[in-house]
């Protein structure tokens, strides 16, 4: 079974490479390859244990390459006269009926990128660098991919190329899709396309492969721009025997797209991430030039961190507090020490829920801060001065002064809080790291 398995792995091979090779208008070459990939397809169908729906979806696929061969054969043959530039587009005939085609595949494409028009991200999300802790490396190469070429077009010239493809991979939580945000933010003059896989997968078959091609073709239009693929693994997964032949053809259009063959790849950028870069096809990962890995913060990160997600709350957290918690959260990502810190933010809110007593107390007006009211409500002891044993059911709305965050809340909550990201984990990601990848 295996080598029927490869007969519709060559025969899907050559038929990409022929689609390639038709497009850069390298037509004898084409022509070669399409009869060829037919032949290898009609193989596959006579002797892989494929079910009916398979088989059909095979010979359609047959059909397609065979009439464009056809048109192809008769363009070759006709090459010499001055009024054959080009071989009609698939489907051709009379005039009108060109005509009336060119409408509806105009009227078609129209359609394609009006369903990915959602994917334009239209507002800045307002993340800087500044925002994001750590990450030097992978925030220069960034740098370097995005915001330089547009700054400096001059430095970008001849064989110094701007990457057109990084692959931000790492444990969950650690700030790809964030970084992402920040270019975003940071290159505000780009057309910035976030893109997930519910985006591009349509139930209609050869519509998926479409909206991938429209969505290059929209950046190119819209460039300099980016494409930004969050959890890139779902769509470019391994190919194996198993999976459907719709998926096969969304991971061969991206290959030809990211190719870049017979189009323009300037000024477009495709950002990937993933939790999961072993599970990527290796065709597609090698379309990522730049391969940065985005690890777990360290100490320096880990308390910049707690302080951007403290914020402007009412705390008494000194600085060294935080030294000493982020130096008990090695191991967490960014994502944990956000549920920590928001875990940490609850324990006053709880010692309200569970107060029995309350104490008259003077604080800032709700409606007014720079008032000082003197007859808010605070939890307490039952044994403190001027105690009144009451629930919080019992205190107005706009008298409550809740208690500020301490250290100690921040303690008990990375007591109670575990990472995510576990030592097997952290091995596949240094074993993709030393075969593929670059530390950020």
């Amino acid at each position: 079974m295996a080598g029927q398995g490869s007969k519709l792995q060559k025969a899907i091979d050559i038929v990409t490479k022929a689609t390639e090779l038709d497009k850069a208008q390298k037509y004898d070459e084409a022509l070669r390859l399409y009869e060829s990939g037919v032949e290898y397809f009609l193989h596959a169908i006579k002797y892989e244990a494929a079910s009916e729906r398979s088989k059909e979806s095979i010979r359609a696929k047959c059909i397609q390459y065979l009439d464009r061969a056809e048109k192809l054969k008769q363009f070759i043959a006709d090459a010499k006269e001055p009024q054959k530039q080009k071989p009609q587009k698939d489907g051709g005939g009379k005039k009108g009926k060109d005509d009336k085609e060119d409408s509806d595949e105009d009227d078609e494409s129209k359609k394609f990128k009006d369903a990915l028009s959602g994917a334009i991200v239209m507002e800045t999300p307002d993340v800087k660098w500044s925002d994001v802790a750590g990450l030097l490396g992978a925030k220069e190469a960034l740098k370097e991919a995005v915001i330089l070429p547009i700054k400096f077009p001059h430095l970008f010239t001849g064989k110094r190329t701007p990457w057109r493809g990084i692959l931000l991979y790492g444990p969950p939580g650690t700030g790809k899709s964030y970084l992402a945000k920040a270019v975003a933010t940071e290159a505000n003059n780009s057309t910035f396309f976030s893109v997930k896989s519910s985006d591009l997968v349509s139930k209609w078959l050869g519509e998926s492969e479409k909206l991938v091609k429209n969505l290059f073709d929209m950046a190119r239009e819209k460039k300099p721009s980016i494409i930004f693929l969050d959890e890139v693994d779902s769509l470019c997964s391994a190919r194996g025997d198993n999976e459907s032949e719709s998926a096969r053809r969304i991971k061969t259009e991206f290959l030809v797209q990211m190719q870049g063959v017979g189009s323009d790849m300037d000024g477009v950028l495709v950002l990937g991430a993933t939790n999961l870069p072993w599970a990527l096809d290796s065709a597609i990962r090698r379309r990522f030039e730049k391969r940065i890995y985005i690890p777990l913060p360290d100490e320096m990160a880990r308390v910049k961190m707690f302080e951007l997600s403290l914020g402007n709350t009412p705390n008494t957290i000194t600085p060294q507090d935080l030294k000493v918690v982020a130096s008990k959260a090695e191991g967490y990502s960014g994502a944990d020490i956000g549920i920590v810190t928001r875990d940490a933010l609850m324990h006053p809110v709880r010692r309200v829920q569970s107060a029995t007593h309350f104490k008259r107390v003077s604080g800032p007006s709700r409606t007014n801060p720079d008032v000082i009211e003197h007859d808010l409500l605070t939890p307490c002891s039952p044994g403190a001065q001027g105690a009144i044993e009451m629930s919080w059911m019992d205190v107005p709305g706009d008298k409550l002064l809740e208690p500020v965050v301490g250290k100690d809340d921040l303690n008990r909550a990375i007591d109670s809080v575990h990472p995510s990201v576990n030592e097997d984990d952290l091995g596949k990601y240094k074993k993709f790291t030393d075969d593929f990848g670059q530390d950020a």
